[in-house]
């Protein structure tokens, strides 16, 4: 049977199980130069010390006014490089796969003046009015995305993430809610995300499979539903999409965490519905904490993939209590220091 300890095996990227760490901001750059600090190499490090497969930096921003605030980390810059480059070689020591998510914040970046949105309409009364891009800001943008993920691979990540998701830039182009734009961009609201995708496509070497992450339903007024995702995720299937991160939310009051009535594992069912209508591999997420919940995502064919985001926030060894839990630690599986507090002898 598969598990969450199965491996698995996407392209080259080769995990040794089936659970995920998703990006979770830190708002921990102390420069605001977008440079992981020694709190990021800690943060990522322990959870490869913890057993975790996949782990997927936070959403970096290919821009410094693409960060939601001026504490997130960034990859628009080839100084930023050697602190990844640090972080991905120590993941790898501890036998963890390593992506980086690539994102623009858009009209939700609050410490841009002005940020920048498909069109200039700000994302509540609290917020700035946005700059609507003109078609040179977006050439410029998605030269950027391609730059960012040529910036990844050299730093030793193992693949990359686009965030298509949460409201931020990928989403406001394909979100008829944010975009009212009249020109080509406008009129074919995949067109953006899509020209990013073959524009990373571009720099990846053949055998790195891109993820996407997409939020395939809005919980506001007018909002999109998971029939009008999986158009939009099939476009950039075709683009060179080979997994998607499936979440929800981002636009209108509420965000990615699902409101105050989503119970475990509530985003489940949207995966397996972008999963099978594009028969392409899915990652799981959204309020996984339970080792058995997470379990039951893999095992009953639902993803491919688990994301355990709070649970992993909570506890940096969540992987090797999971397995323990549920039965099914081995001695190699824990570092030796640690096998006195985690391995339970048979």
């Amino acid at each position: 049977m598969t598990d969450l300890f199965t491996p698995y095996k996407l392209k080259e990227l080769a995990l040794k199980n089936r659970i995920v760490m998703p990006p979770m901001c830190q708002y921990a750059v102390e420069a605001q130069d977008g440079i992981p600090t020694d709190w990021h190499f800690v943060h990522y490090v322990s959870r490869a010390v913890g057993g975790t497969g996949f782990i997927i930096v936070e959403m970096s921003g290919v821009h410094p006014d693409g960060r939601i605030t001026n504490q997130d980390t960034g990859i628009w810059s080839d100084d930023q490089i050697p602190a990844y480059r640090k972080i991905t070689d120590a993941v790898h020591s501890y036998g963890s796969k390593i992506a980086i998510q690539l994102g623009h914040a858009g009209r939700k970046a609050q410490d841009a003046e002005p940020p920048v949105a498909p069109s200039a309409i700000p994302f509540d009364e609290r917020s700035k009015t946005p700059q609507a891009l003109s078609t040179k800001d977006i050439d410029q943008l998605i030269a950027a995305y391609r730059e960012g993920a040529r910036r990844a691979v050299e730093a030793g990540f193992d693949t990359v993430e686009l965030h298509g998701a949460h409201g931020y830039l990928i989403h406001q182009f394909h979100s008829p809610l944010t975009n009212i734009r009249e020109d080509e961009y406008g009129t074919d609201l995949a067109l953006f995300g899509e020209k990013v995708v073959k524009a990373v496509k571009e720099v990846l070497p053949e055998g790195m499979p891109l993820i996407m992450r997409v939020s395939a339903k809005e919980y506001v007024d007018g909002g999109y539903d998971e029939v009008y995702a999986l158009e939009f995720c099939r476009r950039y299937k075709d683009a060179g999409v080979e997994m998607f991160h499936v979440s929800s939310g981002g636009e209108g009051p509420i965000g990615s965490n699902g409101g105050p009535h989503a119970g475990p594992g509530y985003q489940a069912e949207l995966a397996q519905y972008i999963g099978s209508g594009l028969q392409v591999p899915v990652i799981a997420v959204g309020r996984l904490e339970s080792y058995e919940e997470a379990q039951s995502i893999v095992a009953g064919g639902k993803a491919e993939l688990a994301a355990i985001g709070r649970g992993m926030l909570s506890d940096p060894y969540w992987a090797l209590h999971a397995e323990e839990a549920l039965g099914g630690v081995a001695k190699g599986n824990v570092p030796k220091p640690y096998e006195r507090g985690v391995w339970k002898r048979k």
